[in-house]
């Protein structure tokens, strides 16, 4: 399948925003993010049932098909980004339009539960989208981090050649290595759920990325289990674990129990496979955006010198 890569955002575009996930209880939250991105030069065009609340999940579906496919079908669109994450995305991937999309290229944003959706477009379609923050979780406050990141991935085709992760967030060399492949990945839960699917894209020649929020070690250990053991894990060029973080009991020992599961299944890979913790990726403030479905290149040395960058570009002038 063919990538497809979606034009670069100008100043004065317009951007659709959409709710594929949860609602936000929090509205200010959105008109602050509106406001945003009004700011720094864009016009926004909200969906119609954008935070939209509705018990009935085959009427919230049929609002948040509705949503996406206007916003991929109307060409004053440049750029698409996601309300926040939570649940239901999953629930839409068979019912959408994947026709209209590919004769369609656009950035899409999110993460998190917008996992589902990210994977299903490459996986679909070939288009490469933007695992990175969302209305109503970072861009209503963005970190410079955060923004940096942001902004440059979607206007510089020459950023993503360069990703340099927060200065904030140490990065742990699991096993050294250089590799190049797919970058593929997202929320641990919403990917594990998505194996045995047509929604999930190949993990050969791959570069998988995975981050998870408020799931105990022993959760952690299960989903990869699940990777484990439909041989995906061995099928990866590399591995990059984000930050898995915010559980209440975030012990030191509950801390020592995920780094020996990731160590674990490090070992699952191919003995060639680089493998590192600490990606500045997950539900944190200093917030990495990763272009899914690009080929990328990564570098890693036991003393944890790192640094990742795309060998193609990732949006298009």
């Amino acid at each position: 399948m063919k990538t497809l890569t979606p034009k670069a955002l100008r100043k004065g575009d317009t951007i659709g925003l959409i709710s594929p996930s949860s609602h936000c209880a929090y509205p200010d939250k959105i008109e602050q993010a509106i406001s945003y991105l009004e700011k720094n030069g864009y016009r926004v065009k909200p969906s119609r049932h954008l935070n939209r609340i509705d018990t009935d999940p085959a009427i919230a579906d049929q609002h948040k098909l509705h949503d996406l496919h206007e916003m991929f079908g109307d060409p004053a669109i440049k750029a698409i980004i996601c309300l926040r994450g939570g649940a239901g995305a999953t629930r839409l991937l068979k019912k959408i339009n994947y026709d209209l999309i590919a004769a369609n290229p656009k950035i899409v944003v999110g993460y998190s539960d917008i996992t589902a959706l990210s994977l299903a477009l490459f996986a679909k379609t070939g288009l490469i989208s933007f695992s990175g923050p969302m209305l109503a979780t970072e861009l209503y406050e963005p970190t410079p981090y955060t923004e940096e990141h942001f902004w440059e991935m979607l206007t510089s085709p020459s950023y993503a050649y360069s990703l340099q992760n927060y200065s904030g967030h140490p990065v742990t060399c699991i096993r050294a290595g250089i590799a190049e492949g797919i970058l593929v990945g997202g929320n641990l839960s919403v990917l594990s759920s998505m194996i045995g699917t047509p929604y999930m894209p190949s993990l050969k020649d791959s570069l998988l990325f995975l981050e998870d929020i408020n799931e105990p070690a022993f959760r952690i250990d299960r989903m990869l289990s699940h990777l484990d053991n439909s041989g995906l894990l061995a099928q990866s060029k590399g591995v990059l674990f984000g930050q898995f973080g915010n559980l209440a009991e975030n012990t030191t020992e509950e801390n020592l129990r995920q780094q020996n599961i990731f160590s674990y299944y490090s070992e699952q890979t191919s003995i060639y496979s680089p493998v590192l913790r600490g990606l500045s990726y997950g539900h944190i403030k200093n917030l990495m955006t990763l272009p899914v479905g690009a080929r990328v290149k990564m570098q890693l040395s036991s003393s944890g010198v790192f640094s990742l960058g795309a060998l193609n570009p990732v949006i298009e002038l």
